[in-house]
């Protein structure tokens, strides 16, 4: 198995670094101009939708979730591992640059993923009495291409319900050896145990699980990114500044030797950010679907909430500690990075804080991409054999804990690019629906103003 790895690696570096990029980069600018840069326009509307009126502890059921418990379903899977490892990988492979074409992906990411949400809620239906959808529902419905959804279902899967969340829980049991010296057999253990109890919950737990753990998640890194930050407060103009020189010209902030280039900071950062918020990729449409929204527009605004939340106050703030703590150029990368910029600003504790946070990050992600992986469980067996994947997702991240296998690393990086060619088909033969909704709530919204 190990002779396939050198192949894998270089299929997924064609496709993530060259193919992927441009179409996805492509889709977003596309939705950007046609809806009018919603993410601008409506970015007021966005938060509002979101927040305006946001209340704890509503039941979710067979009828779905409230809004905000959709996106925080959403962002309990966009933020993960990506975010701590995501921004400090851009960052060495790209230069400080890379951080700024991070945002410009995001920015029209927040186009691509306000179609995404806004088709899931168009074509949601209900699979043995539960309220279900996403893309292989839009693609079976909207495009009448069942072949086409059925592929989008097996690389989802495969993705993110088994090989995905190896990853994840592979990172946490890493993560808590080295910070505490915990086996990772004993952390796999109660890991899967743990996300077994909110699997079979069903979409009740899960939605009481993801508003109460998301924003608690979000807050304690927040805070302890920006403890950092202003503690290095003389270093924050300098970092802005090299992220934005060295978007254009990186050799004035690295030097020459480096080897770092306008196309390197370009291609890591547009990367790195539209697989950390995953916009464009199909997933968290599965998430949206099950709002109770009034028009499907409404959830294509909450939706870009969670990809500002993601790229812009997360990875960014990821990315500040890392430069205004001065570890850049020390031979790291990845997470090892972050966890030596979090032990610069917090000293001994900085370890345990990393540790957590994945803890925090990870498991959440497990949560929900085990949910996105479901909706395509229910596409393909119409409600059938659940009990049967909740047990084997929960054997997979039981698996992952204990042993990392490069070529199942790269697999998992394989399908995650698979399953987004037939969801940006369906985005864009599907787009002349998305433009009347969203012409169907401004008009709407104009007719109640009046």
């Amino acid at each position: 198995m190990d002779a396939l790895l050198p192949y894998v690696v270089k299929f997924n570096g064609i496709m993530w670094n060259t193919v992927l990029i441009f179409l996805l980069c492509g889709t977003g600018i596309y939705f950007s101009i046609r809806l009018k840069f919603v993410q601008v326009t409506k970015f007021k509307a966005a938060f509002k939708q979101v927040f305006g009126g946001m209340k704890f502890g509503n039941k979710a059921g067979k009828d779905g979730m409230s809004s905000f418990q959709s996106l925080a379903t959403a962002i309990a899977a966009q933020v993960g591992t990506g975010n701590l490892a995501g921004a400090a990988t851009a960052i060495v492979s790209g230069g400080p640059g890379a951080i700024f074409w991070m945002w410009l992906s995001a920015f029209f990411g927040m186009g691509t993923i306000f179609a995404e949400a806004t088709l899931a809620q168009k074509y949601k239906t209900k699979v043995d009495g539960q309220v279900t959808g996403g893309p292989a529902y839009y693609i079976r419905d909207g495009l009448n291409c069942k072949w086409l959804a059925a592929f989008f279902s097996v690389t989802i899967i495969l993705a993110l319900g088994f090989i995905g969340n190896m990853v994840q829980a592979n990172s946490i049991a890493d993560a808590f050896h080295s910070a505490f010296g915990v086996n990772q057999m004993v952390v796999g253990v109660i890991i899967a145990i743990l996300a077994g109890f909110i699997f079979i919950g069903g979409i009740s737990r899960i939605a009481s699980f993801t508003e109460k753990v998301v924003p608690i998640m979000a807050l304690f890194y927040i805070i302890g990114s920006l403890f950092i930050v202003f503690k290095n407060y003389t270093h924050i103009l300098p970092a802005f500044e090299m992220i934005f020189v060295g978007a254009f010209n990186p050799q004035a902030v690295l030097g020459g030797a480096l080897g770092v280039t306008v196309k390197n900071a370009m291609r890591y950062g547009v990367a790195r950010g539209l697989f950390s918020n995953e916009a464009g990729m199909g997933s968290t449409p599965h998430a949206h679907a099950i709002a109770k929204v009034n028009h499907p527009a409404e959830q294509g605004l909450s939706a870009m909430v969670g990809v500002f939340i993601d790229t812009f106050i997360v990875l960014t703030l990821t990315a500040l500690v890392i430069l205004t703590t001065g570890v850049l150029g020390d031979g790291k990368t990845g997470i090892a990075l972050t966890q030596e910029a979090f032990g610069v600003g917090m000293g001994s504790i900085g370890n345990s804080f990393i540790a957590i946070t994945l803890l925090f990050f990870a498991f959440s992600t497990i949560i929900g991409w085990y949910f996105f992986a479901e909706a395509n469980i229910k596409y393909l067996f119409n409600g059938k054999g659940l009990m049967v994947f909740k047990l084997l997702v929960m054997f997979f991240i039981f698996l992952g804990s204990c042993a990392k296998v490069d070529l199942v690393w790269e697999l998992a990086d394989t399908f995650n690019g698979l399953m987004v060619f037939p969801n940006l088909i369906a985005l864009l033969l599907l787009s002349p629906a998305v433009i009347h909704m969203y012409k169907d709530f401004l008009d709407k919204k104009n007719s109640l103003v009046k």
